[in-house]
């Protein structure tokens, strides 16, 4: 008999055979608490029935619409609609299937457009596991080692990630800046960088949210020397972090490239990046295709998801409903002396383990992950050390769930903690 990889680890134990908004369900009929939302993809829930019937209408209308040899209705009405909530300016599209495909081909335009070849990336990025993409992620080793030699020109600056530095948020931004500034100076000349690629949030970094006047910091350098600003929203993008983009929090930031999945389509692969119709120009011939990017359903399922985000105020119900998530998180922690940080924006909040001497704490943050999914609260790790956990529901999450899985958080860092810690 055949069988899935064995490096494919799972977090949980759960084979679901159901999902139904923010749950769910096994064969035998238990219920899931789902706050991972497939790592933020189904950002209307699972099975949201506008986004079911679009789905369904249009599998029996077309099925496969290759872009490069026809056009489609569907594909031509997503990008006329994506106009109205992408930032001025980014007037132009590739669709692609995948976040990392999508880094690869904002990787290819940035190296076209500029002439030039190097990148400078962030510690503790995370742009995908295809080689350009894995060659610009920092944020663990498991993404990137034994796969080498890796794609050259990437220079790695500081995040300003102030708790892992020990600094306040305003230090931490001086830090990186300053760091960014010394690997311009040292390892990669401005008139060799073609682009910075950066998350507004680091996701499998830890969920660390860019400090306020460090995105703007990036945009005066980058307009400085002619680099290319691009701003990977694959996980923070179409209204997870209670903005539609996260870079929205400082509105004065507008990138010269904008990447985005996940969220995008409810659960159906489907990624883009979207440029200055100029700046795109000037990618080489033949350099953007795939065969299956802006598949028909897919961006049906992403204009039915559009249409949900606005009927039902998702973005407004991600900042509400974030702030209230976080404000537990922080409760729960002031108990919990192995919880070292609290952090989030809108509704990508997270917990980070430390050992009483502050080290980064694996063990713990595993141990609570899988007691919260024993109690039916199905969470995700992530960080450079993996002690962090991450919480990551769908936009479609109220009150009363928020307040269900708090509890329940609760409970699962009691019973995960350790000994000393629970005496």
């Amino acid at each position: 008999m055949s069988q899935l990889s064995p490096v494919l680890k799972q977090a949980t134990p759960v084979v679901a055979v159901r999902g139904e908004g923010l749950h769910l369900y096994d064969a035998d009929g238990r219920r899931y608490l789902d706050f991972t939302s497939g790592v933020g993809v189904t950002s209307t829930g699972h099975c949201h029935p506008k986004v079911v019937e679009a789905v369904r209408e249009q599998a029996g209308r077309l099925l496969h619409g290759q872009y490069t040899t026809v056009l489609h209705d569907q594909l031509l009405t997503l990008t006329e609609r994506l106009g109205d909530v992408l930032p001025p300016g980014l007037d132009s599209l590739f669709y692609a299937t995948a976040g990392t495909e999508a880094v690869e081909a904002a990787l290819r335009l940035a190296r076209h457009a500029t002439g030039r070849q190097n990148v400078i990336v962030f510690e503790g990025s995370f742009h995908g596991r295809t080689m350009g993409a894995a060659s610009l992620t920092t944020a663990g080793t498991r993404f990137r080692a034994g796969i080498g030699p890796l794609v050259p020109g990437v220079a790695v600056a500081p995040f300003p990630a102030a708790f892992r530095l020990g600094l306040s948020q305003e230090e931490a931004v001086a830090h990186a800046l300053h760091g960014l500034d010394e690997v311009l100076a040292t390892v990669s000349a401005p008139a060799e960088t073609a682009a910075v690629f950066v998350e507004p949030v680091l996701g499998e970094g830890g969920y660390v949210p860019a400090p306020a006047g460090f995105l703007a910091g990036l945009r005066e350098r980058a307009d400085r020397h002619g680099i290319l600003l691009v701003l990977d929203e694959v996980q923070t993008g179409f209204g997870r972090t209670g903005r539609f983009w996260a870079h929205q929090y400082e509105p004065e930031v507008v990138p010269d490239v904008l990447i985005t999945a996940k969220g995008l389509a409810s659960g159906f692969p489907l990624s883009a990046i979207a440029a200055p119709t100029e700046l795109m120009k000037r990618a080489w011939p033949g350099s953007q295709g795939g065969t299956y990017g802006g598949n028909p359903v897919a961006c049906a399922a992403a204009l039915a998801t559009l249409d949900v985000l606005r009927e039902e105020r998702l973005v407004e119900n991600a900042a509400e409903q974030g702030a209230r998530l976080l404000d537990g998180l922080r409760a729960v922690a002031a108990g919990a002396p192995g919880i070292g940080d609290v952090r989030g924006l809108g509704l990508m909040a997270a917990s980070e383990f430390c050992r009483p001497d502050g080290s980064p704490d694996q063990d713990a943050a595993r141990r609570v992950q899988q007691a919260a999914a024993d109690l039916g609260l199905l969470l995700l790790t992530c960080g450079i050390h993996l002690n962090v956990v991450r919480m990551v529901p769908a936009l479609v999450v109220t009150a009363a769930q928020i307040d269900e899985a708090l509890a329940l958080w609760s409970k699962a860092v009691a019973a995960g903690a350790r000994p000393e810690e629970a005496a």
